[in-house]
């Protein structure tokens, strides 16, 4: 048990499953019909060099590179979980750069470093309900990079049509080959540098209803109810 486990954990097993899942993500993607709904909003500001943050639900992750513009330079958010190696060598594979970490507590250091990406220019992808939820629920550290940093929150969201929700915390969509899909941008969600807590507060709530009606359109389009 314990060879199996270091197999698991191994560097090499890790690079190999996410090469894997890259060949997949582009199978799913080529055997596919994608469109893209509100593609003007992140298209401003991609073509202004100006940076944004985009927020995501975790239940999303798998299909959520597929939206972005292959051009633009980005850095996401990984968690320091055990599935957070492995999705740092996926995004490795598509050419995006991972800082490791968690805008929730203890996550001092990746918090820094997310807004120096800002400051740099580069945008940042962010689950705001993840590493481990609760689902569907705004991390307070995603609107502290906003207030900080004066950089807009971009919701997104994919919808597909052949799919299986797994039985997770999150209900991940593990999205299936051969079908129709979309993909689905928000409206720039912007946090004042001189907010008080309270409107902070009524953020999170207005922030997570829009990513969850986003999210729920981009379903609706491929045929779906939403998920709760």
């Amino acid at each position: 048990m314990k060879l199996y486990k270091r197999v698991l954990k191994s560097n090499c097993f890790i690079r190999f499953m996410a090469r894997c899942a890259w060949l997949y993500i582009h199978f799913v993607y080529l055997t596919s019909k994608w469109r893209v709904i509100n593609a003007h909003i992140p298209q401003h500001y991609w073509d202004q060099n100006k940076p944004f943050i985009l927020a995501f639900w975790h239940n999303r992750l798998l299909l959520e590179v597929l939206g972005w513009a292959k051009n633009q330079p980005i850095q996401m958010l990984i968690s320091k979980h055990s599935d957070g190696k492995l999705i740092a060598k996926v995004m490795e594979n598509f050419s995006i750069q991972t800082i490791e970490g968690s805008t929730k507590k203890g996550g001092a250091k990746a918090f820094r470093s997310l807004l120096k990406a800002l400051k740099k220019g580069d945008c940042i992808g962010i689950t705001p309900d993840g590493p481990r939820g609760p689902r569907f629920e705004i991390s307070d550290g995603t609107l502290a990079l906003a207030k900080l940093s004066g950089c807009p929150i971009i919701p997104g969201a994919y919808g597909i049509k052949r799919r299986k929700v797994l039985k997770s915390w999150d209900k991940f969509i593990f999205a299936l080959p051969f079908t129709k899909a979309v993909f689905v941008w928000g409206d720039p969600f912007f946090i004042p540098k001189d907010a008080p807590p309270q409107d902070l507060e009524n953020a999170k709530e207005s922030l997570a209803k829009h990513l969850c009606d986003i999210s729920n359109e981009a379903d609706r389009l491929c045929g779906h109810v939403p998920l709760d």
